[in-house]
């Protein structure tokens, strides 16, 4: 078998492991039974195991940063990237588990280096969705000007608010992709699309800054 397919296969098996039952409880005899290759075959192949475990968190980082950006289509109106993206997201981490459960749940839970391996996944996320809500803006605007910072606090929100609503529908069944993309869309894009035809909601003037 070539070396590339026995690597792919180790590492299926170590996400779903490490997704399943958690990186401390995680063994290497597990994931080298559950691949079907002998310990010492992971071991020279993937190294030790908090090797395998951030191989793991890079591969799957890749693939859902892969996933929303293919999902997005340039050339729909705002409010259609917007859905296409949040339903491409929440596909893919519907139909990957565990591969979202490495990333959300795992990486975060044991500090670095591997939480520096999914922060470095969210920024791409954030940088793009803010480049796509800015873009919307400025084309609103008509302000060719308008600063990525101007929305870069709402990317943010709005990335987190999807890593939570990934969460609960994974772990709630009969939730769908469809159904999670709607529910933040209906959350969210009302206030965007205020903000991009220069209706943001003010705070009360008489409120302490």
């Amino acid at each position: 078998m070539p070396r590339a397919v026995r690597e792919r296969q180790m590492m299926d098996a170590a996400v779903q492991t490490f997704g399943q039952r958690g990186y401390r409880a995680a063994s290497m005899d597990e994931i080298a039974e559950l691949a079907g290759v002998s310990k010492p075959l992971v071991y020279l192949y993937l190294h030790s195991k908090e090797d395998l475990f951030s191989a793991c968190i890079r591969r799957e980082a890749q693939a859902l940063a892969e996933a929303v950006r293919a999902g997005v289509d340039p050339k729909l109106p705002p409010d259609g990237q917007l859905w296409s993206g949040l339903r491409a997201f929440f596909t893919h981490t519907a139909e990957n588990p565990d591969g979202w459960a490495v990333l959300h749940r795992q990486a975060r839970s044991h500090g670095e280096p591997f939480i520096g391996e999914v922060l470095g996944m969210r920024d791409e996320i954030v940088a793009f969705v803010t480049g796509l809500i800015g873009a919307a803006a400025r084309e609103a605007h008509r302000d060719p000007a308008l600063a990525d910072r101007d929305v870069a606090g709402l990317a943010q929100a709005l990335v987190g608010a999807a890593e939570s609503l990934a969460g609960w529908a994974n772990d709630t069944p009969g939730v769908s992709a469809k159904e999670a993309a709607a529910t933040l869309m209906n959350f969210a894009w009302a206030g965007l699309e205020n903000l991009m035809h220069a209706r943001p909601w003010q705070p009360p003037v008489d409120d302490a800054p």
